[in-house]
């Protein structure tokens, strides 16, 4: 056991970080982005990695999948490394700094936000260049990791074509339903895919540890799923390891609310690091500027806590119910 708010400070790195370099060129005007048409009808359907540029995992299934040769059966394939800058910058005796160059690039997806020509920073401009490509999309997997070392989690958003689409994908067991970040929005919430009334969809899925060996296992396994699940490839067309036994079942948690951070004067009541649940109502989880953070109902479960990256406005953890 570790002491209190004293989880290691780096994780070890169990995976090599591929060079992406030699897919630079990209074959769609768009460095490093790969879009492949099969000249049969079917959905476009987009697999985006390094979303934060030291989530490593997804860039691995990417890599794979762009060397094995992998066709759309259907539709429209499109494989997009995202925030290249940051993962190039990767430096493992500073791990967490290359999550972004200037800001998240995962709370810059609104249309007011990237029309803004007045706002700059690298990661609204990889934006920029993305976007008319996310603007075609029908089917979006994310491909993400956490700073601490949970189970996986498929976030789905807040709307229930999201729950009802991480549900059909049967993996990972644990399904997040949630608003996003107060910080801004995501890309699996950005346009047709956070409207109820579009047929567009999108996942992200939190594969594990940003450098365990297993999540790039998870990654794999989750983008042929997803793949297969919209008719986009078969199963049989990635090699047989690919693939994860199934859970026996999903349960879904929605997030209520985050727990943020107004200052650096912020600990937690243990060494949490993601879907620990708390029976009783009340329950102290932390302490905020001295005072306690309490658990707001019964059976309250914390998603993805973590002090890594704490600063005022930061969110730290979210609260979330245990639904069926």
């Amino acid at each position: 056991m570790y002491p209190i708010n004293e989880l290691p400070d780096v994780y070890p790195i169990e995976i090599d970080f591929p060079d992406i370099r030699p897919y630079a060129a990209g074959n769609c005007g768009i460095p490093y982005v790969y879009t492949f048409d099969s000249g049969v009808p079917g959905p476009h359907v987009m697999v985006c990695a390094l979303t934060h540029g030291n989530e490593v995992c997804g860039a691995i299934a990417l890599k794979n999948l762009l060397d094995l040769g992998v066709r759309p059966r259907q539709g429209r394939l499109t494989l997009a490394f995202a925030n290249v800058d940051a993962y190039l910058a990767f430096d493992p005796a500073q791990p967490d700094a290359a999550r972004f160059v200037d800001q998240d690039m995962n709370r810059v997806w609104t249309a007011a936000i990237l029309d803004d020509l007045s706002r700059d920073s690298s990661e609204l401009r990889r934006a920029r260049q993305l976007r008319p490509l996310v603007d075609s999309v029908d089917y979006l997997l994310d491909l993400h990791s956490m700073h601490e070392r949970s189970e996986p989690l498929a976030v789905s958003g807040p709307l229930d074509k999201g729950i009802a689409m991480a549900r059909q994908l049967q993996t990972p067991s644990c399904i997040v339903s949630d608003e996003g970040h107060p910080e801004g929005c995501r890309m699996r919430d950005y346009g047709g895919f956070g409207d109820p009334a579009s047929p567009k969809n999108a996942l992200l899925v939190e594969c594990g540890q940003h450098w365990e060996a297993s999540a790039a296992v998870v990654a794999r396994d989750v983008t042929a799923r997803f793949l297969a699940m919209h008719g986009t490839i078969g199963l049989e067309d990635v090699p047989p390891d690919w693939r994860r036994r199934i859970p026996a079942a999903t349960h879904v948690v929605r997030v209520t609310e985050p727990v943020v951070a107004t200052s650096m004067d912020f600990r937690f009541a243990g060494n949490f690091t993601g879907l620990e649940i708390f029976p009783e109502q009340g329950t102290t989880i932390a302490w905020r500027d001295g005072e306690p953070v309490t658990t707001p109902y019964p059976n309250c479960v914390l998603v993805m806590p973590s002090l890594r990256q704490l600063r005022p406005g930061v969110t730290v953890v979210r609260l979330g119910q245990l639904l069926a």
